[in-house]
């Protein structure tokens, strides 16, 4: 896979230095964007696991890979974090590991279930969350609906 990104964007670049014409560079730069796959949806997406732990909201969770931090956010800390998310029927629709990008944010801007989940982790943490519409999109026009299932990784408690 590295190896026909590579080529592609050498042929991009060949192609554009030796070009005169720029209408044939854009489109030369436009076939070559490489479609990166969705991250496949975890066996356990369609529900959680009887032995996930859930909080009064419903809320349910799973520490995939333990933090190396010793604090917890706050309801309004700055953390930066990378997360994929899919419904229950394993379509993933957002990933930041997909982009290559992490990403950072207030929790008090976020949807309730990331605010509730993410102060139960530590910097370095890893954690599944299965997040109930009521604590997601709530319905909204356009957004995912139904039990939504994230993969969360605290990289870090910006503030």
């Amino acid at each position: 896979m590295l190896t026909r990104i590579v080529r592609v964007l050498l042929v991009t670049l060949l192609i554009t230095a030796c070009s005169d014409d720029p209408a044939r560079d854009q489109a030369a730069r436009e076939s070559s964007v490489v479609s990166v796959p969705p991250i496949p949806a975890p066996p356990d997406v369609a529900t959680p696991p009887s032995d996930a732990p859930r909080t009064s909201s419903g809320l349910a969770s799973r520490v995939l890979t333990a933090g190396t931090g010793t604090r917890h956010p706050r309801p309004n800390s700055r953390v930066t974090v990378h997360y994929t998310g899919w419904t229950t029927d394993g379509m993933m629709f957002d990933s930041s590991v997909q982009r290559g990008e992490s990403i950072s944010f207030a929790l008090d801007e976020v949807i309730p279930g990331w605010t509730e989940g993410v102060q139960m982790m530590v910097e370095g943490e890893k954690r599944r969350f299965w997040i109930p519409e009521g604590l997601a999109y709530k319905g909204a026009s356009g957004a995912p609906a139904g039990l939504l299932v994230f993969d969360v990784e605290l990289i870090r408690i910006d503030s």
